[in-house]
C-alpha cells in the first residue's frame, strides 16, 4: 500500500535538513505521498471571497498558466479575476520554493505546468467514468502527452470551514501495470502523427503515453477492480500540503472542496533512481523502449 510520510516543514521557503531531503526523494520515487501537516497556504483577507464554487462557473476548476498569467475556467469579474490570478500565482511561486528546498536534486529538470484552483465539491459530481476522479487511477492526459516525463503535483487544502480532502490510495504502479497490460494492445502505426496533425494532442503521443492512457482509462472503467482492489482512505486536513508523483501513485479524490494544485513535469533522468519511473517499469514489463 502507498505510504504517507510526514515532514515538519512549516514554511514554504524554509531550508530542509539533509536527512529530510533524502527521505523525501526516497518516498516520492518509490510511490509514496509526502505530507506537510503544518504547512498552510495563506489566503489573504481580500481573497476570502474567492472561496466560492461560483468562481469556477460550470467547470470543476480554474487553471493558470504561470508563465503567461492566462486564466481559464473562471466566471468572475475583472477585479476578482486579478485577485484570483494573484492568489494562484503566489501558490505557483510557493510550491516552487518548497520543491527547491525539499528535493533540490529536481530543480534543474523541473518544468512548471499549470496551476489549478478547485473550488467545487468533489462528492456528488456527476461525470463519465473516464473523467471521474473518485475512481482509482494513475494520471495520464489525452491531449498532453508527457513522452515519459514524470507528473509531480503539489496540493494544498485551503478549505475555510476546516473540512478535509478525502483520498483513496491503491496498489503499486507495477501491480497496476501487471494487472492491465496483458489486455492492452500496442498503438496503431501512424496514429501518433495523425493525432498531432489533427491537433488532438499538443505533441506526439509516444507508445509510453498510449499505455499510460490505457491504464488510466481501464482502471476507471473496471467497477469490479474499483471495489475489490486493496485500498486505503486518507483525509488531508484543512491547512495542510502534500505532494506525490500522480503518474505512479494509484489515487482517487473522494470528497473535498477548495484546494490549490500545482503540476510539474520532471525528466526521468533527473530522478535519483530512474528505474522506479513508470516509463522504466513499463519498458521492463513489455521488453522494449517506449519513447
Amino acid at each position: 500500500m502507498t505510504d504517507i510520510i510526514t515532514l515538519p516543514t512549516a514554511s514554504w521557503n524554509q531550508p530542509v535538513p539533509t536527512a529530510d531531503r533524502e527521505l523525501a526523494i526516497d518516498v516520492l520515487e518509490r510511490g509514496g505521498v509526502l505530507l506537510f501537516p503544518q504547512l498552510e497556504f495563506p489566503v489573504l483577507p481580500g481573497e476570502a471571497l474567492l472561496l466560492s464554487p461560483e468562481v469556477a462557473g460550470k467547470t470543476k476548476n480554474v487553471s493558470l498558466n504561470p508563465s503567461t498569467g492566462a486564466l481559464r475556467g473562471s466566471s468572475v469579474n475583472d477585479a476578482a479575476l486579478q485577485q484570483l490570478r494573484n492568489m494562484m500565482s503566489r501558490f505557483a511561486t510557493s510550491s516552487r520554493d518548497l520543491l527547491r528546498n525539499v528535493v533540490p536534486r529536481y530543480e534543474t529538470g523541473l518544468e512548471q505546468a499549470r496551476t489549478s484552483f478547485r473550488p467545487a465539491e468533489i462528492r456528488g459530481r456527476h461525470t463519465s467514468p473516464r473523467k471521474d476522479d473518485t475512481r482509482l487511477h494513475v494520471d495520464s492526459f489525452p491531449s498532453s502527452p508527457t513522452q515519459g516525463d514524470r507528473i509531480l503535483r503539489v496540493f494544498a487544502n485551503i478549505n475555510p470551514h476546516g473540512s478535509t480532502r478525502n483520498w483513496k490510495l491503491g496498489e503499486s504502479f507495477e501491480d497496476v501495470a501487471r494487472r492491465f497490460l496483458p489486455s492492452i494492445s500496442g498503438p496503431v502505426w501512424g496514429s501518433d502523427r495523425m493525432l498531432r496533425l489533427l491537433r488532438i494532442t499538443k505533441r506526439r503521443r509516444t507508445a509510453y503515453d498510449h499505455y499510460m492512457l490505457q491504464l488510466h482509462d481501464r482502471m476507471k472503467a473496471d467497477s469490479a477492480y474499483q471495489s475489490q482492489v486493496a485500498q486505503s482512505a486518507y483525509d488531508f486536513p484543512a491547512g495542510c500540503t502534500w505532494m506525490t508523483f500522480t503518474d505512479q501513485v494509484s489515487h482517487a479524490a473522494i470528497a473535498g472542496q477548495y484546494a490549490l494544485e500545482q503540476t510539474y513535469h520532471l525528466p526521468v533522468n533527473s530522478m535519483l533512481d530512474p528505474s522506479r519511473a513508470p516509463l522504466r517499469i513499463l519498458e521492463t514489463l513489455l521488453g522494449r523502449e517506449l519513447t
